[in-house]
């Protein structure tokens, strides 16, 4: 069945970990770690596996490289293999799990990071990393296989990644009372784009909501937490999830109705790769597990 792969020498595990190694990295030299000796290295191997199947897996880009279209599909295969023999090898002697799990910031401190303190509490052989990342790099690291699970705030995932939905929630805009307004005027202040904002464009952005798409916040950030700070001190306003909204912004902030955020609502959803889970079966628990801890928890902030 395999005589054709096996009649020319230069396939090895090694080589296709160095293949794997630089696709993840983005490059030899983040792959390779600054090791001169290993930059070569990788760059034999990778020669020797273009040798082999007979296709360019690599490409010049700026200074760097980058796999090819043959080369990230390649990457693909061989991940997806070595990740198999891997799960295989702890079976074998028993070894402990390692998941690694990305989420928005604003859902990782708020709900996942709580959640993995229990259950890596109850489960001593079980380990979790977690990484910051947005959707659109969760779906795209979850077909690699370099994420275990994500947390999406979007329920349209490509093929043939899977969803299980956590929870939904509304966005609600606050503004601090010593800015002098009521919320009639408030809203007639951001209407008029006189409101001073703070804006968590990476998990909110300006262009998804038409109504207030010509805003120009005073300060722009990245994420809600980052914006319920700014919030604090009282001299900006900003959008928040109704989960962020404690007794102390309530009690030094008014709640303004903007309809573009009223009229919406958001939700965060579990995603997976179903190959996972037929690679480590001992995944599907994790995943139950996840859902039931993150969907409580949440639940829980709901009221």
């Amino acid at each position: 069945m395999f005589a054709r792969l096996f009649a020319r020498s230069g396939l090895s595990l090694d080589r296709l970990r160095a293949l794997v190694e630089v696709g993840a990295h983005g490059s030899i030299v983040r792959a390779a770690e600054g090791d001169l000796a290993r930059q070569s290295q990788y760059s034999r191997q990778i020669k020797e596996l273009e040798d082999f199947f007979q296709v360019a897996l690599v490409e010049r880009h700026g200074k760097g490289v980058r796999l090819t279209a043959r080369g990230r599909e390649l990457a693909r295969i061989s991940r997806f293999f070595l990740l198999g023999m891997s799960n295989f090898q702890r079976g074998c002697l028993a070894a402990g799990q390692t998941y690694c799990i990305g989420a928005e910031a604003t859902f990782l401190h708020t709900f996942l990071l709580p959640a993995l303190a229990v259950l890596g509490d109850k489960r001593g052989d079980i380990r979790f990393v977690v990484e910051t990342a947005g959707s659109r790099e969760i779906e795209r690291r979850l077909h690699e296989l370099t994420l275990d699970f994500g947390i999406v705030n979007q329920s349209s995932m490509s093929r043939p990644l899977q969803v299980e939905e956590l929870g939904r929630w509304r966005l609600g805009l606050w503004v601090p009372k010593t800015l002098g307004l009521d919320a009639r005027r408030a809203a007639q202040a951001l209407k008029a784009s006189r409101l001073p904002l703070a804006w968590p464009e990476r998990e909110l952005p300006l262009a998804e909501l038409d109504d207030v798409a010509g805003l120009e916040p005073a300060l722009t950030c990245e994420t809600f937490l980052e914006a319920k700070t700014a919030l604090t001190h009282q001299r900006l306003a900003t959008p928040l999830p109704e989960f962020l909204v404690s007794e102390e912004v309530a009690r030094l902030s008014i709640a303004v109705r903007v309809p573009a955020l009223a009229a919406r609502q958001f939700g965060f959803w579990l995603v997976w790769n179903p190959r996972l889970l037929r690679l480590n079966p001992h995944a599907v628990r994790q995943r139950d597990a996840l859902i039931q801890a993150l969907t409580r928890r949440f639940a829980a902030a709901q009221g």
